[in-house]
């Protein structure tokens, strides 16, 4: 197996510049540590850490502080248990085609109203609560914001953070810091994490686009590692991190309807998306993974994946961007933002669309000839009200007529 690895998955030519041999890139202990692959496997056992870490953080710390702050779970109508609805439900489709509706009907003895009152009641009961939406964006807020204090501490005093050429200087062997390697292996554990709970976490309209970011990001941090872009990858983990801090605290301040400091810190979190992941982030970190580091080696296919993955999330901050300046624009003309467009509301597993919320009162129990009551008394009152409005303009132009005259 070792044989096979060497001559097919570590061949030179992936994964070092052309004329660098591993031997030539070996460190004594007084050099530094230089990363190695195998340092990655304790990412694994890392990840579940992370999972049982966060299980401990949201019942001990993140639902008694979503009560501190006011946040109220809607009160929903639950299903009457019928086992042939809940098997079509589970097993099917969660939105049944009219003809299905017809089908259920008969089969169970009800009306098709009454049959898609339940699948609206079904659906709206398995919906996410606020305090599990609030748990999640807090457990990200914390991670993201000690990686962000704990990443900008550990280089803010290296050389390539101010000039990026500096990450190039003497590739391939450059050794790492310890703070550096920790920075490394908890952030890919910490993503890890979130791919291994994207199944029972709060499913969003761009759920898709973040389970594509989350594979991105675990293949760009191992790879990253194992070719020893390491400087280089630092920055990106601490470009990212720089702004997710403070969405995941605008969501929490969202869903305790906090609404003022929520739209505050929203325009802040933007602000700052907008020049790390539009300018900062291409400008600076991307150019110089293409331009600035052919000075120093030539290409090899690193270096070609490593940017290809770079584009990747590029493509993913472009579409992100276009979210948020459409929630921008919301707030400037309307005062307000309704909706986190990014990725606050939660979709649905069959269409992917959002579904409205449904009245929790028992409508369709109402009889026809009730509603049909209703719907002519305000017809009878929208006429009055015109008849008095065609009146009253009436007399003030005949009013008016003399003095025209």
């Amino acid at each position: 197996m070792e044989t096979l690895l060497n001559e097919w998955l570590w061949q030179e030519d992936y994964w070092l510049p052309p004329g660098i041999q591993w031997q030539d890139i070996k460190m004594r202990e007084d050099e530094g540590y230089f990363p190695l692959p195998r340092d990655l496997i304790y990412t694994v056992p890392l990840a579940f850490a992370f999972i049982a870490l966060r299980y401990v953080f949201e019942r001990l710390i993140a639902i008694p502080l979503s009560k501190c702050l006011g946040v109220k779970d809607r009160i929903r109508v639950r299903a009457p248990p019928i086992p042939k609805l809940e098997a079509f439900y589970k097993q099917k489709s969660r939105q049944p085609s009219q003809c299905e509706v017809v089908s259920l009907g008969k089969q169970c003895g009800l009306s098709q109203r009454k049959i898609q009152a339940w699948f609206r009641h079904r659906r709206n009961q398995d919906r996410p609560s606020n305090t599990k939406k609030f748990c999640e964006a807090s457990w990200r807020f914390v991670f993201y914001l000690v990686a962000f204090i704990a990443g900008l501490g550990s280089l803010i005093n290296t050389p390539w953070f101010w000039d990026q050429r500096e990450c190039w200087r003497g590739y391939p062997k450059q050794p790492v810091a310890d703070a550096h390697y920790w920075y490394y292996i908890l952030e890919l554990g910490f993503y890890l994490s979130l791919l291994l709970c994207v199944s029972v976490d709060v499913k969003r309209k761009d759920f898709k686009e973040q389970v594509i970011h989350h594979i991105a990001t675990i293949f760009l941090i191992s790879f990253s590692y194992c070719t020893n872009f390491v400087r280089i990858g630092t920055l990106v983990m601490l470009v990212h991190d720089s702004s997710d801090f403070l969405l995941e605290s605008a969501k929490m301040l969202h869903y305790a309807v906090w609404t003022r400091t929520c739209d505050s810190l929203f325009v802040v979190f933007a602000v700052v998306f907008l020049i790390t992941r539009l300018v900062v982030f291409p400008c600076r970190v991307v150019y110089s993974t293409l331009v600035e580091s052919l000075e120093f080696f030539q290409p090899f296919f690193g270096y070609y994946f490593f940017n290809a993955l770079l584009l990747v999330l590029q493509a993913l901050h472009i579409f992100w961007a276009y979210l948020i300046l459409r929630m921008v624009y919301k707030f400037a003309f309307m005062g307000k933002v309704e909706k986190d467009e990014r990725s606050d509301e939660e979709s649905e597993v069959d269409d992917g669309e959002e579904e409205e919320e449904e009245p929790e009162e028992e409508e369709d129990e109402r009889s026809w000839e009730q509603r049909k009551g209703t719907i002519n008394s305000k017809l009878a009152s929208l006429a009055n009200n015109c008849v008095l409005n065609n009146l009253t303009n009436q007399r003030n132009i005949n009013s008016r007529l003399p003095k025209a005259r």
